[in-house]
């Protein structure tokens, strides 16, 4: 009971901090609001504006609101940062303040925390340790130099109570979610508890160093072979569940145009860049960088792409890859039918849904956008659209799917940023075409079958006595369960919806 209480003021406090801010009007403003939504907004928040959050009067309202709410609110800043297609730009420039530019905490605090975590004295590992370069939601990363060899390595220390900080959030969207489904039971089909409990998952492994490192070392394992791009390595004797210690990473910030430009490093030729590799990790390995924006890239004289910060990492099965690959080729060919298959296929729609009205609508998604410049796509139309879609033939959230799509569409807002004129699919269309080449047809089945027959070859000596178990089981009397009847508490517990979970679970495909 007091949870709850808590929960419902933490939510109308969330409430009351965007309309204190000001961050309110300008994010309904921004986003175009239909007039009676921004009336109701205001009439709803007014009373209970007292009752939020001050936070810092110098930022702007938006970024303002988000800092002083906390870690999972300025995790949903710094995606919307990607996309001045959807939030505007002058809103996009703002949020940017939130990947890596956020008050830091005392450099005495971090350098407890460092001797306390790697049980040595600082000055028996480090000969100097800086003041805090750069300061995100989760951690703060200081500049030193190695003791023993004199290497000038990088610091990444978790923030005091971050874990506290993040679960209080998770709680409140929880109960947000649980409510807004008793009010709103048209949310269900988004699983908004899924994504949350998704989100959950990503950000406790965010708050482990060590899962960080060991990313961070298969990752970089993956693209020895990309050129220009590279990763950081982590130190292993110097890394713990609050510290990790990484090869300093010289260059400049990937969001910084006038920097790069500086360099005479060509801005279009990056966005590609950036663009190809992401789906090359995607496709080729099944594991990608999922928290690809700005804040967690440099650029080097020499045009490399540094990225860092491996806390958020994606996985796609070969199984899933093979479909998306489809999926994406399809869109490129134009072949809108072959898409609307592969999306039955998956069971992402309903089988008693009209496959020719969903190809039908696929093409009303990706006609406009070829043939037309990237800066006069409106990506925050084209989400709308997709929604209704979803809605239209009653597909469900796929929270395998989430990171993945949000990772793909922010990629493509840092790939703007560099180059507004850039069309993903034109860019796109190499990588998928050489995957579909390698992985989908008779190269590939054959490949399959040997795989196939491999495995079955070790379960051999077993399918004699797995054969006559199955028999014996299918000429027995069934019998009804103890259960039937009631329905599973877990399945009951996976059923929600609201208003801040369908945030996240936007905020995750934005």
């Amino acid at each position: 009971m007091f949870r709850s209480i808590f929960n419902l003021w933490r939510l109308i406090r969330t409430g009351a901090t965007f309309e204190r801010t000001g961050a309110m009007a300008e994010v309904l403003g921004a986003m175009n609001a239909p007039p009676r939504l921004r009336v109701a907004a205001r009439v709803l928040g007014w009373p209970f504006k007292p009752l939020g959050l001050r936070g810092d009067p110098a930022l702007p309202p938006l970024t303002r609101a988000l800092t002083a709410l906390g870690p999972a609110y300025i995790k949903f800043g710094q995606t919307l940062a990607t996309r001045p297609d959807v939030v505007g730009q002058d809103l996009a420039d703002q949020l940017r303040y939130l990947q890596d530019q956020l008050p830091p905490f005392p450099r005495e605090k971090a350098l407890e925390v460092i001797a306390e975590e790697l049980e040595r004295p600082i000055d028996a590992l480090f000969s100097e340790v800086s003041e805090p370069v750069a300061a995100a939601s989760i951690a703060q990363v200081h500049s030193a130099t190695l003791a023993e060899t004199g290497a000038r390595v990088a610091i990444k220390v978790l923030r005091p109570g971050i874990e506290r900080a993040f679960q209080t959030d998770i709680d409140a969207f929880y109960f947000a979610a649980s409510v807004i489904e008793f009010i709103l039971p048209k949310t269900r089909r988004l699983r908004p508890r899924d994504v949350i409990a998704h989100f959950e998952s990503v950000v406790l492994a965010e708050l482990d160093l060590r899962l960080e490192a060991a990313s961070a070392s298969e990752f970089a394992s993956n693209i020895e072979q990309d050129a220009g791009f590279s990763v950081p390595l982590p130190n292993w004797n110097l890394s713990s569940r609050r510290v990790m210690v990484l090869d300093w990473a010289e260059g400049v910030p990937m969001g910084d145009n006038a920097a790069i430009d500086a360099l005479g490093v060509s801005r279009a030729e990056l966005g590609t860049r950036v663009l190809t590799l992401f789906l090359q990790h995607a496709l080729r390995d099944g594991m990608f960088h999922g928290d690809m924006h700005q804040g967690n890239m440099k650029v080097t004289p020499s045009g490399e792409i540094i990225a860092f910060d491996f806390g958020i990492m994606g996985r796609i099965d070969g199984f899933t890859r093979r479909a998306y690959a489809e999926i994406l080729f399809g869109f490129i060919q134009k072949d809108y039918r072959r898409v609307a298959e592969v999306h039955f296929e998956m069971g992402y729609v309903p089988a008693d849904r009209d496959i020719d009205e969903f190809a039908r609508a696929l093409s009303a998604v990706g006609e406009p956008i070829f043939g037309m410049e990237a800066r006069h796509i409106s990506m925050a139309r084209l989400l709308a659209y997709l929604f209704e879609v979803t809605e239209r033939f009653g597909m469900e959230t796929r929270t395998e799917l989430i990171l993945l799509q949000r990772t793909m569409v922010v990629v493509e807002g840092v790939a703007r940023s560099l180059n507004p004129d850039i069309n993903m699919w034109h860019t796109a269309r190499p990588v998928v075409e050489n995957y579909v080449r390698e992985n989908i047809g008779p190269k590939a089945l054959a490949r399959d079958l040997t795989r196939s027959l491999r495995i079955l070859s070790r379960f051999g000596p077993h399918l004699p006595r797995l054969a006559e178990n199955a028999l014996i089981a299918q000429s027995q009397p069934a019998t009804p369960p103890a259960s039937a009847g009631r329905m599973n508490p877990v399945t009951g517990a996976l059923v929600g919806g609201g208003l801040v979970a369908l945030g996240v679970a936007l905020g995750a495909l934005i």
